[in-house]
C-alpha cells in the first residue's frame, strides 16, 4: 500500500472573510482553488491578519492563526509557532503594504526574521520609482522568500529596474478568475431586472481613485444618443476609507448625479457584493468601465473578472490595463479623467455591436489561463520546488454529462462547438457519436440514469442510420 505522508502543508497569510478586502477574497479564492484540485496530504491553513487590537472577525476553521496589524510582538510569537508546526511546510504571503502595519508594512519583517520554513511571497501591488526607505523593504521581504510572484509582466521590470531584484526568481501568475461560461446578457438581463436596459457597469470597493465621478460627466452625452442607457455602481465603500472619511466619496458621486439629472440613468448598489452577485452584474453588462485614476496599479481583480466573463471593457491606462486590453479585447484610453473621451468611446463601442461582440469573444478566450484551476495549477508548480509535493493526488472533477446534452440534438451529437456553443453548420461524425454511446453505457453501468438510456438510443440511432448492419 503506498505511504500516504503528509507532504505539503501550506499556510497562506492574509485578509480573510469574513473581512471585507479584496486580499481577502483572493486568499480565500485561492487556497479553495488548491483543495479542489488537488489532495496536498493536510487542507489549506491560513493565517488571518486583523485591523489593529480592536477588531474581531468571526472566522472559518480554517483560520489557525491570527494576529493584529500592530502587534510587532504578536507577529514573532506567531512565527515560532509556524517553526514548530510540523505540518506547515511552506508559507504563502498575499502581500498589500497597507494590510500589515507600520511604515510601508515594515511590521511583516520581524515575521521573516523569524521564520525558518520556506517563504513564497505574491506581490499584489508593485510601486515605481520608490523611496529609499520603501525599496528596503521589499529588498528585505525578497530576500527573506524563495520566489517572489506577480501577476503581470511590467511587475517583473519594475522590481529588476527600480529594485535590482533578480528576474529569475519572479515567476508571473495571473490574478484567478471564475470558471464561468460565455452566456447571453439578456438572461442575466432578465434576472436583475433590467432586460430593457443598456448597461454599464464598475464594481469594487469604493475609494476616491475609482475615478467613478469622470465617467457619470461623461453619461448625458452617451444618453443623449441611447437613453436606455443604465450606470451600475457597484459596491460598498472600503472600510478603512469609511473610517477615515465616512461617505465622502459616495455622497460627492450621489450629489454629482443629482446635479446632472442623472437619477434614472445611475444606480449605486452599496454592499459587499459576493462573487455569485459579481458574476450576474458582469453578464448582463454591455460595456464595462475600469476607470482607475492610479496610473501605476499593477493589477487589478475589477478588470480581471470583467474580461473572464467575456465583456467589452474601456479602461484608463493603468499599469495592468495596458498590458491586458488591446484593441481585440477592449479599448484603452489615451489618458485618464477625461468624461468626453469616456463619452466618445462608449458611444463608439455601443453603436458597433458586432465589433463589441467580437471583443467580448477575444476577451474571454483570452482569459482562459486564469481561471482559478489553471491558477492552482502555476501555484503547485512553484511550490514544489521547495517542498515535496510528490504526494499531490490531483482530484478528478465529478462527471457531468451537461456538455454532452448540450451537443445533443434528436439526431445525434453535433461535431463542433463555439465554446459552449453548439455549432449545428459542423455538423455530426460517426467516430464521435460511437464514443459518446460507450460514455454513456459507462454512465449508465454506474448511475442507473434513465437520461442516459434516452441518449444511447439517440446515438444507436445515428450509427444505424449512418451504418446499417
Amino acid at each position: 500500500m503506498k505511504n500516504k505522508k503528509k507532504s505539503a502543508g501550506i499556510l497562506y497569510m492574509g485578509t480573510y472573510p469574513p473581512r471585507e478586502c479584496g486580499i481577502a477574497t483572493f486568499t480565500k479564492d485561492l487556497a479553495k482553488a488548491m483543495n479542489e484540485k488537488f489532495n496536498l496530504g493536510t487542507k489549506s491553513r491560513i493565517l488571518a491578519i486583523n485591523n489593529d487590537e480592536t477588531s474581531i472577525y468571526n472566522y472559518p476553521g480554517e483560520v489557525i492563526f491570527q494576529v493584529n496589524d500592530t502587534d510587532v510582538q504578536g507577529y514573532i510569537e506567531i512565527a515560532k509557532k509556524i517553526n514548530e508546526t510540523k505540518n506547515i511546510k511552506l508559507i504563502n504571503i498575499q502581500h498589500e503594504f497597507g494590510i500589515f502595519g507600520g511604515k510601508y508594512g515594515n511590521h511583516l519583517l520581524p515575521f521573516l526574521e523569524t521564520l525558518s520554513k520556506p517563504v513564497v511571497t505574491t506581490f499584489h501591488t508593485v510601486l515605481p520609482n520608490p523611496k529609499p526607505e520603501l525599496k528596503r523593504i521589499v529588498n528585505k521581504i525578497a530576500e527573506k522568500s524563495r520566489c517572489i510572484i506577480v501577476m503581470t509582466h511590467c511587475a517583473v521590470e519594475i522590481l529588476r529596474k527600480d529594485y535590482g531584484l533578480t528576474a529569475k526568481d519572479i515567476v508571473v501568475i495571473p490574478h484567478g478568475i471564475p470558471s464561468v461560461p460565455f452566456d447571453s446578457r439578456m438572461k442575466q438581463k432578465k434576472k436583475i431586472g433590467y432586460e430593457d436596459r443598456l448597461i454599464l457597469s464598475s464594481f469594487g470597493m469604493m475609494n476616491p481613485g475609482k475615478g467613478y465621478e469622470y465617467v457619470i460627466e461623461s453619461l448625458p452625452k452617451v444618453i443623449g444618443r441611447f437613453p436606455s442607457l443604465l450606470y451600475l455602481i457597484i459596491g460598498e465603500t472600503h472600510p478603512v476609507v469609511r473610517k477615515q472619511e465616512g461617505e465622502r466619496y459616495r455622497n460627492l458621486l450621489e450629489g454629482k448625479v443629482k446635479e446632472l439629472g442623472l437619477g434614472k440613468y445611475v444606480k449605486f448598489y452599496n454592499k459587499y457584493v459576493t462573487m455569485s452577485e459579481i458574476i450576474d452584474y458582469l453578464k448582463a453588462t454591455d460595456v464595462y468601465v475600469f476607470s482607475s485614476t492610479d496610473p501605476n496599479q499593477i493589477v487589478s481583480g475589477t478588470l480581471s473578472y470583467a474580461m473572464g466573463c467575456g465583456r467589452v471593457v474601456v479602461s484608463t491606462p493603468t499599469l495592468h490595463a495596458k498590458e491586458a486590453v488591446d484593441p481585440k479585447r477592449g479599448i484603452l484610453l489615451d489618458e485618464f479623467n477625461n468624461p468626453k473621451l469616456f463619452a466618445d468611446t462608449i458611444i463608439k463601442l455601443l453603436s458597433k455591436p458586432s465589433m463589441r461582440n467580437a471583443m467580448e469573444e477575444n476577451a474571454y478566450s483570452y482569459t482562459r489561463h486564469m481561471t482559478w484551476p489553471n491558477v492552482a495549477l502555476s501555484y503547485l508548480k512553484v511550490f514544489e520546488r521547495y517542498i515535496d509535493v510528490s504526494e499531490k493526488y490531483e482530484k478528478l472533477p465529478k462527471i457531468k454529462l451537461k456538455h454532452m446534452i448540450t451537443l445533443t440534438d434528436d439526431f445525434g451529437i453535433i461535431q463542433f462547438a463555439d465554446h459552449a456553443k453548439p455549432d449545428p453548420s459542423s455538423g455530426y461524425c460517426l467516430d464521435d457519436n460511437a464514443r459518446a454511446m460507450i460514455v454513456c453505457s459507462m454512465y449508465y453501468n454506474i448511475f442507473r440514469s434513465d437520461l442516459t438510456l434516452n441518449l444511447i438510443n439517440i446515438y444507436l440511432d445515428f450509427l444505424q442510420y449512418v451504418h446499417p448492419i
